[in-house]
């Protein structure tokens, strides 16, 4: 409905405005305005309201994106690598793809030695790892956009 995706651009754009704020930007009084919220809720369309810090600021500063493949192509050692993915409080993001690695997670470290140290004692150490490659970010150019809802 036109209504609920000008409610989640605007969401997207500022997940702390106030619903009597929301409502007033989308043409609606506050208790309409707040139903529709609850159902997007309770429908997963919106998943969570978080805020979005700055990795410099809080001494995280490198990020890098490890591609990695899968030993011995088995839906148990994806299903494995997967689970040990998730757990990781480095990886940030985390895809299975398609082409020569078979998932590429984004990490965020401090810096090259906690890397190291992460590379070496836990991501090497998985059973079901064939091979990884890195790939250090020199600088972001666009993180944490919105996504690009089709117009009203």
């Amino acid at each position: 409905m036109p209504i609920d995706r000008r409610i989640l651009r605007i969401l997207q754009e500022d997940g702390r405005l106030t619903n009597v704020e929301l409502a007033d930007r989308v043409g609606l009084s506050p208790s309409p305005c707040l139903r529709r919220i609850k159902r997007l809720e309770e429908e997963g369309i919106i998943k969570g309201y978080r805020a979005v810090l700055d990795r410099r600021a809080v001494s995280l500063g490198l990020t890098i994106f490890t591609e990695i493949k899968v030993d011995r192509h088995t839906r148990a050692n994806a299903d494995a690598l997967q689970k040990a993915l998730e757990a990781i409080p480095e990886v940030v993001s985390c895809h299975m793809v398609s082409g020569a690695p078979d998932f590429i997670a984004e990490i965020v470290v401090p810096d090259l030695a906690a890397y190291e140290a992460l590379l070496t004692n836990v991501l090497l150490e998985l059973p079901m790892v064939e091979d990884i490659k890195s790939n250090f970010s020199m600088r972001a150019v666009k993180t944490d956009g919105p996504l690009p809802l089709s117009p009203d």
